[in-house]
């Protein structure tokens, strides 16, 4: 009687190599086989620290893993590996997957494998790469490298209120890197839809914030004006940073389509992300964008007592209606605590404290001392009634700027929900210097209620040259 023994092949034990690539290029495929023989032997050594990594570079790894024995073949060989970061796991593409999925390819003695996986990076802190290798159809070796991702740049913004449908933006960005220059190769700044944003250059001109809209001619053009230049613009120009030094730039966001000039900005809402492209020294290439800016409030002092309403119109402040989308915030309020139909009983919204806003239609910025000029003003109901007004300019409150005629107006039965009137009022410079158009109060002659209105406007009086 005889049997037969069933043997399981033997397979050598692969050795995994592990290291991050770098720019500048290195003319291998971005993902995949490195070519048709693996370029590493047993007895190289690679580097065990990633280096210093940012936010915003793509990471680059080389996979290699070779068959150290002479004699013996690796089977079913498979490499797979994975980017753990702060909130979640990567899987990281190579053509090795084709082998992979067909159970592993059988590796010569003395012969390898090899790929390069890449991933962008998006967050900052300790990200971790995890690679697997399986061979021998039930045996496995894992290896797990971990490296930290830091910021290159600090990013600030400040933010102000141009109108009722604009706001200016001021981004500061510092080299955040202790020994490494970066050059700044793109500024850019993406609103969301119905806004549009342009950059305000030193020289107070505009241009798009994104040079994905230029069209061929401009660029043609901008390049013979960079030719112009001098070496010191040049430089001046070319954004580099060196460590701890900063940059400021300036942007101007506005309403683009119909229906957002319609509704303008209001406090809160969403004017975009900048994005800035940056290169290191040996041109290494990242992308960082800020967090969204929002549009800032446009409140005055005092504007959310409700026990002391005319806190409003104190002078220590120098807030003016004109420009500070007062009255958006005040509509966008009075819509949300609609929508909701309920408020924070410890809150005062923006629609309480001032239920009806006056606002100057392109008031004059200069005035020529006595002489008289009208100003049209805008009065809305924000609120869920109608309301029969009258608007007052009381002297008593007014300085160097007075209303001349009639000072009362009857502006009679204003819808609520957004109804409007608008109604000229003459003024005259009594005094020369920058003043404040102030003392303007809403009165509802129904039920008696005051609602004093912040000043409307900065004025600067100058005298003729014959006075």
């Amino acid at each position: 009687m005889s049997s037969e023994t069933t043997m399981t092949p033997s397979s050598a034990t692969p050795i995994l190599k592990v290291m991050r690539l770098q720019s500048p290029e290195l003319g291998q495929p971005s993902a995949g086989m490195i070519g048709t023989e693996s370029l590493i032997g047993s007895a190289l050594a690679l580097p065990d620290s990633f280096g210093v990594i940012h936010i915003g570079e793509t990471f680059t790894a080389y996979l290699g893993a070779i068959n150290p024995s002479t004699d013996m073949p690796i089977l079913r060989l498979a490499v797979s590996a994975q980017l753990q970061t702060p909130s979640r796991r990567w899987a990281l593409p190579s053509k090795l997957d084709v082998s992979n999925n067909a159970g592993g390819v059988d590796v010569p003695p003395s012969c390898g494998v090899d790929a390069i996986v890449l991933r962008s990076l998006e967050e900052v802190g300790q990200h971790i790469l995890r690679v697997e290798v399986g061979y021998g159809g039930n045996k496995t070796l894992r290896k797990f490298y971990r490296f930290n991702v830091a910021s290159p740049l600090h990013i600030r913004e400040l933010t102000m209120r141009a109108g009722d449908a604009s706001c200016f933006v001021s981004i500061a960005i510092e080299n955040a890197t202790t020994n490494s220059s970066l050059t700044i190769s793109n500024a850019d700044f993406q609103p969301p839809q119905g806004l549009v944003a342009e950059r305000i250059d030193s020289k107070g001109g505009l241009q798009p914030a994104s040079d994905d809209t230029k069209d061929q001619d401009e660029l043609n053009k901008n390049d013979t004006i960079e030719k112009e230049k001098s070496a010191v613009e040049l430089f001046d120009g070319c954004g580099r940073l060196d460590p701890r030094a900063s940059f400021r730039y300036l942007f101007v966001v506005r309403a683009d389509s119909h229906d957002a000039t319609l509704r303008g900005i209001a406090c809160g809402d969403e004017l975009g992300k900048a994005v800035f492209t940056w290169r290191k020294t040996m041109g290494e290439a990242g992308r960082i964008a800020s967090t969204s800016v929002l549009c800032p409030p446009s409140q005055p002092p005092g504007l959310t007592d409700k026990n002391n309403p005319r806190a409003v119109s104190a002078s220590g402040s120098k807030f003016v209606v004109h420009g500070s989308g007062l009255s958006v915030d005040a509509a966008a309020a009075a819509a949300n605590r609609s929508a909701h139909h309920s408020s924070d009983p410890g809150s005062v919204g923006l629609d309480e404290v001032l239920p009806v806003t006056v606002e100057p239609i392109d008031p004059p910025s200069t005035m020529a001392l006595a002489v008289p000029e009208e100003v049209q003003l805008l009065i809305v109901n924000h609120s869920d009634k109608p309301m029969n007004l009258q608007l007052q300019m009381r002297l008593a409150h007014m300085k160097g700027v007075v209303v001349c005629g009639p000072s009362f107006i009857n502006l009679g039965e204003i819808s609520p929900s957004g109804g409007s009137s608008v109604v000229g009022v003459r003024l005259v410079p009594l005094v020369a210097g920058l003043f404040r158009t102030q003392g303007c109060f809403i009165v509802d002659l129904t039920s008696g209620k005051e609602i004093p209105q912040p000043p409307l406007f900065h004025v600067f009086v100058s005298k003729k040259e014959n006075q």
